[in-house]
């Protein structure tokens, strides 16, 4: 018999704030998070907004020196986890540490210290380059280092399908619990790519917003007048146990996971798959993994980059999906205010997703001045909702045509 898995622990930096209460409270008040970018000069670059962390000390976490050695991500990822785990109340509790596991990944991991590593050995020759640059660079740093602080022995995992990263990182997580392999899992996403490789890069595609003259309103997803996504940056991690675990200890149950699906597309390395089958094969496979159907998601945290083929896309997805209740649905996109967190994007999008069943807040997609024609469903247009759910989902999609849906379930005491 599979074991029930709950959360009980949330940690979380996004552009809203360094902690799970900014963020939360950002999200509720419908607030942008999203302003001119200054980890570089932006100047010449066609996009120069982005959602950066706001305040983050990375000497609150670890020492001045590991932090100098350390990439910005993986100081995301370890800052996170520690607000996470002492947010479930592990911090001094028993616990078997090899039965306590960390899946935590990240889209692009350090592409910031790649790049002025790179920089180095060309203008000063390769005796330059740091000593730090390896460790510091590749993506199971943030895994490996989350690992290290809070003394996790059990299976360490590192996750990279783009901006699924995250929801795959808690799915695999819940059902690695589900078999009875661990007691606690650490899991979620980190990213921290806001620099002037990435940003040019991602123009080069044609994906970000432009908007730099009206940061807050740049993410417009599901709104007619959007013209890309925001880049977002921070982490999204939680703590999930089996319930025995989290019962015998005493802990305070936050919400339930009872469901995982994930699929690919199949399709192209840059474009959803057609009418969104792939997602709308994930969120079956969800709904079939929990045991329940369609009719029983009260609330959906979407992808909703803010891009057209995206938008359209999930919103078909939705309609297949959900049928002739599709537009009674009450459904949002927290990228509105966070920007796009890339490989966290699940770890932030799943906590918001808990946090709703938790208040009975759904959070808004703001914005929402001129919505799509196409994309006519209720997409909780710019104030939040005072609403109770018992189930609802969190939808990633990832380049490559990588889907993920979870499924969480409120918790009653």
């Amino acid at each position: 018999m599979n074991s029930r898995v709950v959360v009980t622990g949330l940690g979380a930096l996004s552009p809203l704030g360094a902690d799970l209460e900014k963020t939360w409270e950002g999200l509720t008040q419908g607030r942008s998070g999203i302003g001119p970018i200054t980890r570089f000069d932006a100047t010449t670059h066609a996009t120069r907004i982005a959602g950066e962390v706001p305040d983050f000390d990375p000497t609150r976490y670890m020492d001045r020196k590991e932090a100098k050695r350390t990439a910005r991500f993986a100081q995301f990822a370890i800052a996170a986890a520690k607000q996470a785990w002492a947010h479930a109340g592990l911090e001094g509790a028993q616990v078997d540490h090899e039965r306590v596991g960390v899946y935590i990944g990240s889209g692009m991991g350090a592409l910031d210290v790649l790049e002025e590593q790179i920089l180095i050995m060309n203008a000063k020759g390769p005796d330059r380059v740091s000593p730090f640059f390896i460790p510091m660079t590749i993506v199971n740093m943030a895994a490996g280092n989350v690992a290290i602080h809070l003394g996790a022995k059990g299976p360490n995992l590192c996750q990279v399908s783009a901006c699924a990263t995250g929801g795959h990182s808690i799915g695999d997580s819940f059902h690695r619990l589900q078999r009875g392999e661990v007691d606690v899992m650490i899991a979620g996403g980190a990213e921290a790519v806001i620099g002037a490789t990435a940003i040019a890069g991602f123009n080069a595609v044609k994906a970000l917003s432009t908007s730099n003259d009206d940061p807050t309103h740049a993410s417009r997803p599901f709104d007619s007048e959007r013209d890309g996504f925001v880049m977002g940056e921070g982490a999204g991690i939680m703590i999930l146990e089996t319930l025995e675990h989290a019962q015998k200890r005493g802990a305070r149950i936050l919400g339930e996971i009872v469901g995982y699906g994930l699929s690919g597309d199949a399709y192209h390395i840059t474009s959803p798959g057609p009418e969104g089958e792939g997602l709308t094969r994930a969120m079956l496979m969800a709904s079939r993994d929990a045991g329940i159907g369609p009719e029983a998601i009260g609330y959906v945290n979407a992808h909703g980059t803010s891009t057209s083929l995206n938008d359209m896309t999930e919103t078909q997805a939705y309609k297949t999906y959900f049928g002739e209740r599709a537009a009674s649905v009450p459904i949002s996109s927290t990228k509105s205010m966070t920007g796009h967190l890339l490989g966290a994007a699940g770890g932030i999008e799943a906590i918001a997703t808990v946090m709703a069943l938790h208040s009975g807040i759904l959070p808004p997609t703001i914005n929402q001045r001129n919505p799509d024609p196409a994309c006519d469903l209720d997409y909780i247009p710019n104030q939040a909702r005072q609403q109770q759910v018992e189930y609802a989902m969190s939808n990633n999609l990832g380049f490559g045509g990588q889907n993920v849906s979870l499924i969480f379930k409120r918790w009653h005491d």
